[in-house]
């Protein structure tokens, strides 16, 4: 794919739903949602987003690449942790503004930063709450690494991938 717009711009309503052109619609800031789920057993491991450059790199190589809004930055999935994720499958959604990716972990099984295997990994109860207020259960919450060995600071398990300068 070139450098420049690697990407049409959608032509109407009806190709971008019914064709079989390619041409995801980014938001205002440059960026379009990917949800990544497992390829193997169709776990959802995380919610990240992509800018024209990620996606173009994630279909030439079939490595995950995302745009991270925290560091503004391109990353590739793994860079730091070595857990990366090889692509099975990309799929976009009715209206081309959403990316859908299957993946295989390499390295550990793990997609977050806090060093399990989903992002998802706390669960939101229904119903009244009593109290009022709504409080989180961690569900498959177990640790695959430790963030802080890995990424070598004592902010990746609270959060944040940034380095403490």
């Amino acid at each position: 794919m070139s450098k420049e717009a690697p990407f049409p711009d959608p032509k109407s309503k009806a190709e971008s739903e019914e064709g079989t052109v390619f041409a995801p619609k980014f938001d205002a800031e440059g960026l379009v949602p990917v949800v990544a789920t497992s390829a193997a057993t169709g776990e959802v491991l995380m919610l990240a987003y992509m800018n024209e450059e990620a996606l173009a790199r994630t279909i030439e190589t079939g490595e995950a690449y995302y745009w991270s809004r925290s560091r503004g930055r391109l990353w590739r999935k793994g860079e730091e942790s070595g857990n990366s994720q090889r692509v099975v499958e990309m799929r976009t959604d009715c209206d081309q503004d959403a990316i859908w990716l299957k993946v295989e972990a390499v390295g550990i099984d793990a997609a977050c930063h806090t060093g399990r295997r989903s992002c998802f990994y706390r669960a939101v109860p229904l119903g009244p709450a009593p109290g009022g207020g709504v409080s989180l259960r961690f569900v498959d919450a177990e640790r695959q690494f430790d963030p802080e060995t890995v990424y070598r600071h004592a902010g990746a398990a609270k959060g944040t991938l940034k380095s403490s300068e």
